[in-house]
């Protein structure tokens, strides 16, 4: 059996209280996951489950208060903060439910926000990175609108654009966090569609979390959340 891509062993969050720094609720109890290469991995749970704080921890956004998580068989939480974000940008794609592009940028401009971080590229490899943002935008459906600013398009549009940009630096995993969310069923349907189809053809590993068994039910594998602990689809009825 191949390496795990990501795996998380006995993970536990807890928030310090408003008094006293004593600890709080705890939001996840004891969590093992392992998440393969191309992967696809819904997330379920009510609102306040802690899918999102478990999606942060995976995607090395905020530590766990204890256990261990390793991404290709590395402590990514023993690695500075520095070492950290640059692993990040890297390593990992992030789609949120409110698309966060730059109101001013157009679409093309959005995906390319990723990679200005760190050094300089050299001219060769600039062009490479612009010719993978429009491919990309075109293989979305977007090819002819390269040039238009959020504003001008429509909301699963703009989602689509921040899927391309999470895509851009070639991640080996796309974290998705409520990704249709804000969208009606006809675009949500189109969304996870997309996302299937990367997780297919760039070969990413895929894990969103969603209220939406709808599109839970799409993906390879459906967990759930439940007082804390992660659990397979339906073990907690």
């Amino acid at each position: 059996m191949s390496e795990a891509l990501v795996r998380l062993e006995g993970v536990s969050k807890a928030y310090a209280s408003v008094r006293g720094g004593a600890s709080g609720a705890e939001v996840l109890r004891d969590i093992d996951l392992e998440i393969q290469e191309r992967d696809a991995v819904a997330i379920l749970g009510p609102s306040g489950s802690g899918k999102t704080t478990l999606l942060n921890i995976i995607g090395t956004l905020e530590p766990p208060s204890s256990g261990r998580v390793t991404f290709e068989e590395q402590d990514v939480f023993a690695l500075g903060p520095d070492e950290l974000a640059a692993f990040r940008n890297r390593k990992i794609g992030f789609v949120f439910q409110h698309h966060h592009l730059l109101p001013q940028c157009t679409a093309f401009e959005n995906v390319l926000v990723p990679t200005l971080a760190g050094s300089r590229r050299a001219a060769a490899e600039r062009t490479a990175v612009e010719a993978r943002a429009k491919a990309l935008l075109e293989q979305v459906g977007l090819g002819a609108r390269l040039t238009h600013r959020p504003a001008q398009l429509s909301g699963g549009e703009r989602q689509r654009v921040a899927v391309v940009r999470a895509l851009i630096n070639q991640p080996r995993l796309l974290l998705a966090d409520e990704p249709t969310g804000s969208l009606d069923e006809e675009a949500a349907d189109a969304l996870g569609e997309l996302l299937l189809e990367l997780n297919e053809k760039e070969g990413v590993a895929l894990v969103l979390v969603t209220h939406s068994r709808r599109l839970g039910e799409r993906m390879q594998r459906i967990l759930e959340i439940h007082r804390g602990a992660l659990l397979p689809a339906g073990a907690a009825r």
